[in-house]
């Protein structure tokens, strides 16, 4: 594996949908009190533009949405049911609302802060949800709008291994309730198949 790199704003500008399958593998890193947090990414879906009736941005700009309509390479997080917070990267032009949810990562690095936040369950579980992951890098408010593409920045993304296409699953996104076709079941869901990473049920690597 080459050194990993800072993924540049000019990554997330692409089609989400591209960018929802290449951040497979990627490597999610938070750094806290100069150390490193994160691992490789796993699971992402993709969200696009106002006719996307699954997406936020169906309801047009408003107070929560109005940060996918911002600049490529800023993270949107936002708060539901009450207690879970998402973690989104922001893609495409500017003026245009698109994101993609990162739903689960491979934890790599800061593992020990990661099992004081989360190690109440096996090792592969600590980390395979959004609101698990969030929970894991100590994700909330304060990082809606930031940008991960900053020099300073310390939320960000970096290169990794691509992931091999027969290693990758896609389906529908998660949580519909009452959204019509076809976007109930259009699948922008990307996912690399557990068994890539996790070789043990524990949830061994």
């Amino acid at each position: 594996m080459v050194d990993p790199i800072r993924l540049k704003r000019s990554f997330f500008n692409q089609s989400t949908i591209k960018v929802a399958r290449d951040l497979l593998g990627a490597r999610l890193v938070k750094v806290e009190n100069g150390e490193r947090i994160g691992g490789l990414i796993i699971e992402a879906e993709a969200y696009r533009g106002e006719t996307d009736l699954g997406c936020h941005a169906k309801a047009g700009i408003t107070p929560r949405t109005k940060t996918m309509y911002g600049p490529p390479g800023h993270a949107y997080v936002y708060f539901t049911y009450g207690m879970h917070w998402m973690l989104n990267f922001v893609t495409e032009r500017e003026g245009f609302p698109a994101a993609v949810l990162i739903r689960g990562f491979f934890p790599t690095e800061g593992i020990q802060v990661i099992e004081s936040r989360r190690g109440k369950q096996p090792r592969r579980y600590w980390t395979d949800g959004p609101a698990k992951l969030c929970q894991a890098l100590a994700i909330d408010s304060a990082f809606n709008e930031y940008d991960l593409c900053a020099p300073d920045s310390q939320l960000y993304v970096e290169s990794g291994d691509p992931i091999p296409e027969n290693y990758v699953t896609t389906g529908p996104r998660v949580g519909f309730n009452n959204v019509p076709e076809p976007w109930l079941s259009i699948p922008w869901r990307f996912e690399v198949v557990p068994d890539y990473y996790y070789k043990d049920a524990d949830g061994s690597a």
